[in-house]
């Protein structure tokens, strides 16, 4: 199976929403963050292993306790996803902070303020 299979893709979106649902729903661990969301998810096409592209909204000491939490549920929740996704293999999850959400929202702060300080400038100017 290619990487960019049809089905690799298929396989990637149900691994993606199953791990969604099992960390909202299932995880009980205090050092997960409840704003973590998974933003995608990378299965090898031999399906031993997944990447899984986590992110949270919070500072970088609750990033590194909600990816040690993370990387601690991992086998159940490999046997959770095991049970809701008939796959041959279930994948050995991987987790990576993704913080493309995070630079999104800092460079749209970072927008809004040079706006801010644009138009004041021009106001002062007509004044």
């Amino acid at each position: 199976m290619r990487k960019n299979s049809i089905k690799n893709t298929r396989i990637n979106g149900e691994v993606q929403k199953e791990l969604s649902r099992i960390i909202r729903q299932e995880i009980k661990d205090p050092r997960i963050h409840p704003m973590t969301s998974v933003v995608s998810v990378e299965v090898a096409p031999d399906l031993k292993h997944a990447k899984v592209y986590i992110s949270v909204l919070g500072n970088a000491e609750e990033c590194k306790s909600t990816e040690e939490g993370l990387r601690k549920a991992a086998p159940y929740m490999r046997s959770l996803l095991a049970k809701s996704i008939n796959l041959r293999n279930t994948p050995e999850l991987h987790f990576v902070m993704d913080q493309s959400i995070e630079y999104g929202v800092n460079m749209s702060k970072m927008i809004d303020e040079v706006n801010k300080n644009n138009s004041s400038e021009e106001t002062s100017e007509e004044e």
